[in-house]
């Protein structure tokens, strides 16, 4: 009676194993052994202050220059409107100089023209006084010779010397009015001196405007890179310093396998070739393509969480693979199996 049901166990054995064996000759041993990594960003605080509002929650997908919260800035918008302030004060001033010396320089281009005219007015007396010094020479020597009388003698000395006497008022005025032009020389150089002043003031005044106004915008927490939160360390309330950290985030589009092969291996790895990425998808198994982006050229011990090919190789090398992970099926640190193509296996 036992017979038949040993008889009837063997073939269901030996079919069983059949299948085994099959199925081990379709799922080829992959070629490295991998986890997924990706570049991971801590964004840390620029200013210092109590949080007002942070929304960068574990899982939440932000864009890039996002403003995800602020940290209190009553002080530095403070700062900034005093830096605003003092710089139009000293804009003001840069006017008023300008208006300054636009005054002094009319005055200096009045005085200017009325010493032109009092040399104009100088030369005209110096030829009115050499005509009457002819004239009184020529009534000296008539009289002389008593062809002119005493009383044309005294006149024309008097004529002579009035003439002499109006010439040398002449020139004294011109020196008082080309003095004048140089004390209004002056006083436009020192105007144009104080602009010049103020000018830097202004400068100055912008570049505390602007540091006040970067300070402010510190206090702005932006988001620098599109991608996913994944952890997340303040939260609002909490008072921060300067480079104190407040979230992690990276970008899961686009995941990097980190894997490891021995040296017989890298010799048919090159950057750019496709490699087959497989992890475990429910029930089943999932494969996705991506591109070898970076082999390591120094050679390390093999990590103790990673199998190789060869299991006796005590040296292995790193490589990098991008993998496209629009469906989000990589997560970081999740083990996968590679498959090379071509020469690399």
């Amino acid at each position: 009676m036992r017979f038949p049901v040993a008889g009837f166990r063997f073939p269901v054995l030996v079919l069983g194993s059949a299948v085994a064996m099959t199925g081990c000759a379709q799922a080829p041993k992959p070629d490295a052994y991998g986890n997924v990594e990706a570049t991971e960003v801590i964004v840390s605080a620029e200013a210092s202050g109590r949080i007002a509002s942070l929304s960068a929650n574990e899982g939440d997908r932000l864009a890039a220059d996002a403003v995800v919260g602020s940290i209190e800035a009553t002080e530095l918008t403070l700062a900034r409107d005093h830096a605003v302030a003092a710089r139009e004060a000293t804009a003001s001033r840069v006017d008023e100089v300008a208006r300054q010396i636009r005054a002094l320089q009319a005055q200096r281009a009045a005085a200017e023209a009325q010493e032109d005219a009092a040399r104009a007015q100088a030369r005209a007396l110096e030829t009115e006084r050499a005509i009457a010094q002819r004239t009184y020479e020529r009534t000296q020597r008539l009289f002389a010779q008593q062809a002119a009388t005493a009383q044309q003698m005294d006149q024309a000395e008097r004529e002579f010397r009035a003439l002499g006497e109006r010439l040398q008022a002449q020139n004294d005025q011109v020196a008082a009015q080309s003095r004048q032009v140089v004390a209004h020389e002056a006083q436009v150089a020192a105007a144009e001196a104080q602009q010049r002043t103020a000018s830097r003031q202004v400068t100055s005044a912008d570049a505390q405007v602007a540091q006040a106004a970067d300070r402010l915008r510190k206090s702005e927490i932006r988001n620098p890179q599109p991608g996913t939160v994944l952890v997340s360390y303040a939260k609002a309330g909490e008072v921060v310093q300067h480079g104190q950290p407040l979230y992690k985030i990276a970008s899961l589009d686009v995941v990097d396998v980190r894997a490891y092969v021995t040296e017989p291996q890298l010799a048919g790895v090159k950057v750019g070739q496709q490699a087959q990425v497989t992890i475990d998808a429910g029930a089943g198994r999932q494969t996705m393509t991506g591109t070898i982006a970076w082999t390591s050229s120094q050679a390390e011990f093999t990590p103790t969480p990673i199998q190789t090919r060869d299991e006796r190789a005590d040296l292995v090398y790193a490589i990098k693979i991008r993998v496209p992970n629009a469906n989000g099926a990589l997560k970081i640190g999740m083990p996968v199996d590679v498959q090379f193509a071509g020469a690399a296996r």
